[in-house]
């Protein structure tokens, strides 16, 4: 996260730092949606709530990646 925020901050990223930040992007939200789909599908109790807390975490930073390589 603090290295996200260091790349924000910076501002001027060129076209290739751009893109390999979206592909990070994109590669965490695919991860989440995997480990929900998992999470859902064969799991119960308290390790369900814990890979669900896990995948949104992956989406947060999936979404900031993504607004970052955006700006």
């Amino acid at each position: 996260m603090y290295m996200m925020l260091q790349i924000f901050m910076a501002a001027k990223l060129d076209a290739m730092s751009k893109m390999w930040l979206s592909l990070i992007g994109i590669g965490l939200m695919v991860v989440a949606a995997l480990i929900i789909t998992f999470a859902r599908t064969k799991t119960k109790g308290w390790i369900r709530v814990v890979l669900t807390l896990f995948a949104i975490v992956l989406l947060i930073y999936g979404l900031i990646s993504g607004l970052i390589s955006i700006l």
